[in-house]
């Protein structure tokens, strides 16, 4: 069984930092992309970094300059480092993860069940 797990959320001040760390665990043959969305109060979820398995990496343009994307493949792990942290930044945030997993010989997507994020002024 393919889990993917966040820890490191909170509460933090405008301008403060957070590093949120995903790992994926089970039976995993390969990971392709792994990446995070976050999901505000009334908003839909929307993708806030990418990265792909040679190191790629897409932002969304509110987090460009702030947030970084660092992955441990070694680890099967991805992480968010948010800097500048602002009120709007505030939400639930998701690993999101391609891969491949034992029990398949194609590649799907998995969720992590999301780790709150609250940014007060």
């Amino acid at each position: 069984q393919v889990q993917l797990v966040e820890s490191g959320g909170g509460s933090v001040q405008a301008g403060g930092s957070l590093i949120l760390s995903c790992a994926a665990s089970g039976s995993i043959v390969s990971i392709n992309r792994m990446a995070w969305y976050r999901q505000a109060p009334g908003n839909p979820r929307e993708l806030v970094a990418r990265i792909a398995t040679g190191g790629s990496t897409n932002y969304e343009d509110s987090v460009n300059g702030r947030f970084t994307i660092p992955r441990d493949n070694a680890k099967n792990m991805v992480y968010l480092q948010m800097n500048s942290l602002k009120p709007e930044d505030t939400a639930i945030y998701y690993c999101n993860s391609f891969l491949r997993p034992r029990s398949a010989d194609y590649y799907t997507v998995y969720w992590g069940r999301g780790a709150q994020v609250t940014v007060s002024s």
